[in-house]
């Protein structure tokens, strides 16, 4: 089994909802199982403000999948939540779930980066993934913690469960 950390995004049609529809989807996954997930975290937009902000998180799975079964598995979850791939690419969204890290691997292919590009710079991305992995190092050999602490949190704010 591999141990997979996926973001999770949305900022349309009940972002909550769509994030724990997705939880329940890649807890469905075939040869895996979800182990954890950080709270859900209200972000910002990264493109266009005249967006709503956004609902995020980072779950922990562990896997069998390869990482390009596991990449078309998270695309057609996002298709069944009524994603829409359009031109602008920071642009709002039903969902979003990006492999940022796949064990130890690094992988570098034209439809898959691993570690995810951003995960050294997004605040969405660290927070909620330093809340589940405070212990984690990244495959280049860099410490969480230390990049948590350079990353401004930018109004990041943990969503109060009522």
């Amino acid at each position: 089994m591999n141990s997979v950390y996926i973001g999770l995004g949305s900022n349309l049609s009940k972002p909550q909802k769509q994030l724990n529809n997705a939880l329940q989807s890649l807890s469905a996954l075939p040869s895996s199982q979800l182990i954890q997930c950080s709270h859900f975290y209200i972000s910002q937009p990264m493109g266009p403000k005249d967006q709503p902000d956004y609902v995020n998180a980072v779950a922990l799975i562990e896997t069998k999948l390869q990482p390009l079964d596991l990449l078309k598995c998270t695309q057609e979850i996002e298709l069944l939540q009524g994603r829409e791939r359009k031109e602008n690419r920071w642009g709002p969204r039903t969902l979003d779930l990006d492999i940022l890290l796949y064990g130890n691997q690094q992988i570098t292919l034209p439809n898959l980066v691993i570690p995810h590009y951003g995960l050294k710079k997004r605040e969405f991305v660290l927070y909620p993934l330093f809340e589940i992995a405070q212990e984690l190092t990244l495959p280049c050999g860099e410490k969480l913690s230390k990049l948590v602490d350079l990353c401004p949190k930018n109004g990041l704010r943990a969503i109060e469960l009522k």
